[in-house]
């Protein structure tokens, strides 16, 4: 026979409906901002292919936290890039905390790497999370990203020099100026990428960004001067790569397991930049993928992926070559290490205030202007 219920019993269940109800109003009474199509945003918030699910241009930052949770799109775009910079947090804060990194130079490098890991999806995810809130704050929040990536090629580029060189080009020329011309690049990448989105500070933008947007935007010429910007520090970065994993042949070429990895993270990098240059597959059904599946967000997938399998292969070159590269190799020190990296940090952040300040603080033209 069925046991007959309590009133105790029937008073949680009640109580459990009544939390689930609750729980149900909330939700209801939270009203999600609106979403419009390309013809209801200003030119300069346009996507290429992309017809709706635009935030309003001049959203709250309440209302840009809340787009996280309701479908536009930039949804995808934030959680593919904010998921993962905890997974690389925790990567970085194992090393710190297990290897002792602080404890010995040769780690450094890696420690330099994980932190741009960190640093560039973190950024990339709030740059998509806010930039809906005014013309002038898009580009600046694009200004730390591009700053953010040019960092993270820096950090491949120390973990490379640390850990990867194939044996026959440790120490050599090349190798003793690989880390300068890399922070060379990192300063061009920032200021090219930065100049890219409305040209020189001061000179050819202002605070009037619709203004200077419709006269003096090209996007083609911008779009490919950014992939060059992004393009030629990877490129450089990993040329002893690509000669230790294609051409390199016979004594010397590091010729280990850790390859696979190496190709892997190869492969994925250049799916990354040819999604981001070719915009597919929204350019072939404009309107189709507007919320769900289009290049940017495989941009971030294909990205990360790479960036995951990209530093298994310098842990795992960086544990199995450590004696012989103590041995052999470059001495780590702070100043081609921590100390170029902090350089770099400081040197993006004087660009991106340098770029962000005529889109901030109108010049006394512009002022006149407006009162007229």
């Amino acid at each position: 026979m069925c046991k007959p219920s309590t009133s105790t019993e029937k008073t949680a269940g009640m109580g459990g409906v009544a939390q689930v109800m609750g729980t149900v109003v909330m939700l209801s009474l939270i009203k999600f901002p609106q979403v419009f199509t390309i013809n209801q945003v200003p030119q300069a918030f346009h996507e290429d292919s992309i017809i709706s699910g635009y935030r309003h241009p001049h959203s709250s930052a309440t209302d840009c936290i809340l787009s996280l949770f309701h479908m536009t799109n930039e949804t995808l775009n934030i959680w593919t890039h904010f998921l993962p910079s905890w997974y690389f947090l925790w990567k970085l804060v194992s090393v710190v905390l297990i290897l002792t990194a602080w404890q010995e130079s040769f780690t450094w490098p890696l420690v330099v790497y994980l932190v741009s890991c960190c640093i560039y999806p973190l950024l990339s995810s709030c740059a998509h999370t806010f930039n809906s809130m005014s013309a002038q704050a898009r580009h600046i929040c694009f200004f730390f990203d591009y700053g953010a990536l040019s960092f993270y090629s820096l950090g491949s580029a120390m973990s490379y020099s640390a850990y990867v060189f194939p044996d026959k080009w440790v120490n050599n020329f090349f190798h003793r100026y690989y880390i300068p011309i890399a922070v060379f690049n990192t300063i061009a990448c920032t200021s090219m990428a930065c100049y890219s989105r409305l040209g020189s500070p001061f000179w050819q933008h202002s605070h009037d960004v619709a203004n200077r947007f419709s006269k003096f935007q090209s996007p083609k010429f911008n779009k490919s001067l950014r992939v060059v910007a992004f393009a030629f520090p990877y490129l450089f970065d990993n040329i002893p790569l690509f000669y230790r994993v294609f051409l390199c042949v016979g004594e010397g070429c590091t010729d280990n397991d850790t390859n696979t990895l190496h190709c892997y993270h190869i492969a994925l990098a250049f799916l990354t930049g040819f999604l981001f240059a070719t915009h597919l597959p929204e350019r072939l059904a404009p309107g189709s993928f507007d919320f769900i599946g289009h290049s940017h967000q495989l941009f971030h997938v294909s990205g990360i992926f790479a960036t995951h399998f990209q530093m298994r292969a310098i842990e795992q070159d960086m544990l199995t070559r450590r004696t012989w590269l103590l041995q052999h190799s470059i001495p780590i020190t702070f100043a081609n290490s921590v100390g170029a990296a902090l350089f770099c940090v400081v040197v993006n952040l004087l660009i991106i205030i340098l770029f962000s300040l005529p889109l901030l603080f109108p010049s006394d033209c512009q002022k006149k202007k407006h009162k007229i």
